[in-house]
C-alpha cells in the first residue's frame, strides 16, 4: 500500500522546534509499504526551526500575532496537487499540528488545551474524501497494533 506519512514522524526533523516525533512502531508497520514522506509547514516554505503556530479561527498565527497562514495554505495546496499525482490508499498524520492534526489540534491560546477540530491539511483531506489516520487510531494504551492499518493491509 501507499501512504502519505508525517515527516515528522518517521525522524524527520522538521517540527517547528527543530525535533521530530519519530514513531518506531508506525516505522515497523510500514516496512513494507510505500511511504511518501510528507510537511506541509516546510514544503510551504517555513524554516526549521521556527515559532509555534497554532489555528485560532481561520488563521495560523505564532503567539505574538505574526500570521502564517499563507505558507500553511501553500504547503496544503503542495501536498494535496501530490496526493492528486501519486494516489496514496491512506495518509497517517501528527495529531494536534496546525497543518496535519486530525481529530484534535491545539485552540489557539498556546495553553496546550486541545479542541476537537483538524489541522488545514487534515480538512482540505477530509473534504476531498482520502482516508486519514494518526497515531492514536492504530495504538491503544499499551502501545499494542489494534488498527485499521493492520486491517487494510490484511485486506489487500
Amino acid at each position: 500500500m501507499k501512504y502519505f506519512v508525517s515527516a515528522c514522524l518517521m525522524g524527520k526533523k522538521c517540527k517547528y522546534n527543530g525535533g521530530d516525533n519519530y514513531d518506531p512502531f508506525l516505522e515497523s508497520l510500514l516496512k513494507d509499504d510505500e511511504v511518501i514522506l510528507i510537511c506541509p509547514e516546510t514544503e510551504g516554505g517555513l524554516p526549521v526551526p521556527r515559532n509555534p503556530v497554532e489555528l485560532n479561527g481561520n488563521k495560523s498565527l505564532d503567539r505574538e500575532g505574526n500570521d502564517y497562514t499563507s505558507f500553511f495554505s501553500k504547503g496544503v495546496e503542495i501536498v494535496v496537487e501530490k496526493a492528486e499525482k501519486e494516489q496514496p490508499d491512506a495518509f497517517i498524520l501528527q495529531p494536534r499540528s496546525p497543518s496535519c492534526g486530525y481529530g484534535f489540534i491545539y485552540d489557539g491560546t498556546f495553553s496546550k488545551t486541545l479542541i476537537e477540530g483538524n489541522g488545514l491539511l487534515g480538512q482540505k483531506l477530509l473534504e476531498k474524501g482520502y482516508k486519514i489516520y494518526n497515531p492514536s487510531t492504530y495504538k491503544d494504551e499499551n502501545n499494542q497494533s489494534i488498527t485499521s492499518l493492520t486491517i487494510d493491509r490484511e485486506s489487500k
